[in-house]
């Protein structure tokens, strides 16, 4: 099938498959007489698995990983210690997420609340005050 119908059955816009094939996660498709792209029902189905992977936050360079391991029929262990290993980083992200939203609150507090003609965002920027800002 031609580009544009296998990014739509994918998905994904024609751009997207181009990527996919220079980073090596699906295969070069082939050409026909005319030029045009020849995907196949097998690279629109690792286009949606590209997708879902990530969705659930798997980086491109996890993805290749996967579809190795896909590829390879590697035993559940295998797949199961790389998406271990990828909950780890996502629990570690989420940490410092709630760690810079909780600063990011405690600063927007003193600011509104503050009687220091001084603002606390910017002094914590500037690193001014070690308590995140607030004096």
């Amino acid at each position: 099938m031609r580009i544009q119908r296998a990014a739509e059955a994918a998905g994904v816009n024609p751009q997207t498959l181009r990527y996919y094939e220079q980073r090596g996660l699906i295969r070069r498709v082939g050409r026909q007489a005319s030029g045009y792209r020849d995907y196949t029902d097998e690279q629109v189905r690792v286009v949606r698995f590209i997708r879902r992977a990530q969705d659930l936050g798997f980086t491109l360079d996890e993805v290749g990983e996967l579809l190795k391991l896909r590829a390879a029929r590697a035993p559940k262990a295998a797949v199961r210690a790389l998406a271990e290993h990828h909950l780890e980083d996502l629990e570690t992200r989420i940490a410092d997420l709630s760690r810079m939203r909780d600063a990011l609150k405690h600063l927007t507090h003193a600011c509104a609340h503050g009687h220091d003609p001084h603002c606390p965002i910017l002094e914590s920027l500037e690193g001014a005050g070690e308590d995140g800002g607030s004096r």
